[in-house]
């Protein structure tokens, strides 16, 4: 067995599973992709932005067949699920329109006399270790980019979204991707440790877990390979007064609940100042409630089943330890009935340090609020976690919330709104969420040879 198999969430039922790549596939794979960089490097870059509008195009017409395949292998709710193939055909687009401007040479003025020109350039063969979360999205904000610059990409996907994966594929094939440009890889570490290894292969970008991040970062260092990493997060969501308590609460709860909580991303600590955190969590506790799961397949679920029975043990593990050393459970708790993958929106409060719920990323509908007696100590509390992915500030004072973005330690920070990607903002964070930038023209300068260009004065 190979490990990668479609697995329904919602039912358990094992749908189908796929072969696993042998290491001849590895080599032929990395081989392919290694000669498609040598002629793709060379293609003018309005063509290579033609293929990209020809990926967006394609996703758009097969949004309703690319969305069932999430609600299938991962519990997506479908409108959320259309939603992300909306916004990856925007990625697409985006790089198409703005790539040949990001790659222009950039004269510099200096002082040594002469011309000095600085040129955007590939580097090669990468690889992208990706995610089930999100998995047309994740691959779009890797792979747009570096398609769009010359560079050509070998991706393993996560297990429990094979068919996720081999529709990216195809897709990209289909629009006239040339063969080598784009590979799929039903791989295991090992292979992948091999393939990071491998000098045809100059960079890697991974998303996902904070271990696998480690272990990508100790390999590529060992080989002085370049690499991006955006691992966790456990987002702080602060709350400075009541104003327009009711659409704070509204967005507190949709960026908990969101892809069933289930995104690096989420709101998942909420901060509240104590002259409001009564009146707070007490709307949260209410709203929280309101989001009950149901069928992934039917337009009105906002809440489907998680991904697998492994997220629902680890959250069901993380909120017992938190109970058992003394946190209060508001609602939820609980797995649900039958063979799925369910777990009930939940809210807790008292959570102290020594609790796996205090400094761990809680991925799935679980929230912790907690209460703060002053704007320092929201701040404290917020830049306390391991983590810096992203934040929220909710506030009428919108001059005091910019202040205050200063002094939050992550990559990025929405003021009375949630974090939302979109292909012309820049995506990261620092501390233990990751290294590196993707998205607007941040994303297409990682992967890139930034190559100095001189020629001096001409001697008479």
């Amino acid at each position: 067995m190979s490990g990668y198999r479609t697995i329904n969430p919602a039912t358990g039922e094992l749908v189908k599973e796929f072969p696993a790549a042998s290491d001849q596939e590895v080599e032929h794979a990395l081989a392919r992709a290694h000669a498609a960089y040598r002629s793709w490097r060379e293609v003018p870059t309005g063509q290579r932005a033609a293929l990209l509008r020809r990926i967006a195009q394609l996703h758009r017409e097969r949004a309703d067949e690319l969305a069932a395949i999430l609600t299938l292998e991962v519990g997506k709710p479908i409108t959320q699920a259309k939603g992300e193939v909306a916004l990856v055909a925007s990625i697409y687009e985006y790089y198409a329109e703005h790539g040949a401007r990001f790659l222009a040479d950039r004269q510099l003025d200096f002082a040594g006399g002469g011309e000095a020109v600085v040129r955007t350039e590939p580097i090669g063969v990468l690889v992208g270790i990706m995610p089930w979360n999100f998995p047309y999205y994740q691959v779009a904000r890797f792979a747009a980019p570096n398609l769009v610059l010359g560079n050509t990409i070998l991706l393993k996907h996560a297990r429990n979204c094979p068919q996720a994966a081999l529709a990216v594929e195809a897709l990209i094939a289909e629009a006239g991707a040339p063969d080598g440009a784009y590979v799929n890889l039903f791989a295991d570490s090992g292979q992948i440790a091999h393939l990071i290894g491998d000098p045809r292969v100059q960079g890697v970008s991974l998303t996902g877990s904070e271990r696998a991040g480690s272990a990508v970062a100790e390999i590529t260092g060992r080989h002085l390979k370049k690499y991006v990493l955006e691992l966790g997060g456990s987002d702080p969501f602060i709350v400075l007064d009541g104003e327009n308590l009711d659409s704070t609460v509204d967005d507190a709860v949709g960026g908990r609940l969101f892809n069933g909580g289930q995104a690096c991303t989420a709101s998942k600590r909420f901060i509240v100042l104590a002259d409001v955190y009564a009146a707070f969590l007490d709307k949260f506790v209410a709203r929280m409630r309101q989001w009950r799961p149901g069928e992934p397949a039917d337009p009105a679920t906002r809440l489907g089943p998680l991904s697998s029975h492994q997220v629902v043990d680890d959250l069901e593990e993380q909120v017992a330890d938190a109970l058992a050393k003394g946190a209060t459970l508001h609602t939820g708790g609980r797995r649900g009935d039958g063979p799925g993958a369910w777990y009930e929106p939940t809210v807790l409060t008292d959570v102290t340090p020594g609790m796996r719920a205090y400094s761990e990323e809680l991925f799935g509908p679980v929230a912790v609020v907690h209460q703060a007696g002053s704007v320092e100590e929201a701040v404290a509390l917020a830049n306390e976690s391991p983590y810096g992915l992203a934040a929220s500030i909710y506030t009428a004072d919108v001059q005091r919330a910019r202040a205050l973005a200063r002094d939050l330690e992550c990559g990025m920070v929405w003021i009375n709104g949630t974090s939302k990607s979109a292909p012309d903002l820049p995506f990261g964070g620092v501390k233990r969420s990751g290294v590196g930038r993707e998205l607007s023209e941040l994303g297409i300068s990682e992967f890139a040879n930034k190559k100095l260009v001189r020629i001096p004065r001409v001697r008479s």
